[in-house]
């Protein structure tokens, strides 16, 4: 039904310039102006794409509404914090002192580490 279908995902924010500059600036990718009322299309390196929307009386997503798998985690970290984000920490998580819950090692997983967009939105960098 869908096989030919060019999906894509679609997430809310209150600040439409401050995820345009998120996305763009500090993640580094590619952010389209979607017309239509300020939408933007963030462009996924492999294909696809996410949209965000303005929504005055968002809510942030309280679970990861997208994943950045990467082969060297310490180092995507390590940029991350440079460019001032901050990684999030969960109690009951076992995360290191840069935020990363060390999955791979003990067989649980991947490596991962959470981080917030602007609007609040929950992110992942985890290892590919």
């Amino acid at each position: 039904m869908f096989e030919n279908s060019d999906a894509f995902s679609g997430m809310s924010s209150n600040d439409i310039a401050a995820s345009r500059h998120f996305y763009e600036g500090v993640l580094g990718l590619v952010v389209k102006d979607e017309g239509m009322g300020g939408l933007i299309s963030v462009q996924l390196p492999k294909g696809g794409a996410v949209l965000i929307y303005p929504k005055d009386d968002h809510q942030p997503a309280n679970f990861t509404i997208l994943n950045f798998p990467v082969e060297d985690i310490d180092a995507v970290v390590d940029l991350l914090l440079a460019k001032g984000v901050v990684m999030d920490r969960y109690d009951g998580m076992d995360q290191d002192e840069k935020g990363i819950m060390r999955g791979k090692a003990a067989g649980q997983g991947p490596d991962i580490a959470w981080f917030k967009d602007p609007a609040g939105n929950i992110l992942s960098v985890l290892s590919s």
